[in-house]
């Protein structure tokens, strides 16, 4: 999840930024550590003072996102105290689209490249996904009462799959036209949340040419 910030990235995260988009656009094997350097104005060998190769680029990628996606929802929680259940899952959902806007290259990779990683990190990121699931579904649960766990962890499923589906909404940039695709296809009304069928009834009306329901944990 994107924070906002004022001060310039530092020289690992321009790396980290422009890795993902590469591994994204060019598959983990077909990009090279001399062009991740060259995206960023350095050397290929200048790039191994920041990191040890590509692959804990990778792992920094896939673990710091299921980490920032954790702490980011937490952090929501924390400053929702007092609000209703309802309010606070409008932040987690609105969290949650800032994310599928502003990291695109990193779901992609999600999906392609998760398997690349040492055992040790794919179960970390699966950990800190499970925990990220398990505080949405806790959520749901006291917005709508009536709904089972399992209705309530499948329907949260069901809403990260369509919100990740932002890699085919079109490019980066020009967010403000998938923002509200988004926002609108991931209510807490009938057919939603409450209904407990995720966004199923819902997509109909949203142009996705492909909706992937990546299961987290």
């Amino acid at each position: 999840m994107a924070a906002t910030r004022t001060d310039a990235p530092t020289r690992r995260e321009q790396i980290l930024k422009e890795a993902a988009r590469l591994f994204a656009e060019r598959g983990f094997h077909g990009v090279g550590v001399d062009e991740i350097g060259a995206a960023v104005g350095i050397s290929g060998p200048g790039l191994y003072r920041h990191f040890p190769g590509k692959d804990a680029m990778l792992a920094e990628l896939l673990v710091g996102i299921s980490g920032q996606l954790l702490t980011g929802a937490k952090r929501r929680l924390a400053e929702a105290d007092g609000d209703g259940p309802a309010a606070v899952l409008d932040s987690l959902i609105e969290g949650h689209i800032d994310f599928a806007l502003d990291d695109r290259p990193l779901i992609t990779l999600h999906d392609r490249e998760l398997d690349r990683l040492r055992d040790s990190d794919r179960k970390l990121v699966r950990q800190l996904q499970r925990q990220y699931v398990e505080l949405w579904v806790e959520v749901v649960r006291k917005a709508y009462p009536a709904l089972t766990e399992p209705t309530a962890r499948s329907a949260v499923h069901s809403v990260f799959g369509l919100l990740n589906s932002t890699p085919h909404l079109g490019r980066p940039g020009s967010p403000a036209r998938p923002r509200g695709h988004l926002t609108a296809a991931a209510p807490h009304g009938e057919g939603g949340l409450r209904g407990g069928a995720g966004v199923t009834s819902v997509t109909g009306r949203f142009p996705w040419t492909v909706l992937r329901t990546r299961r987290y944990g």
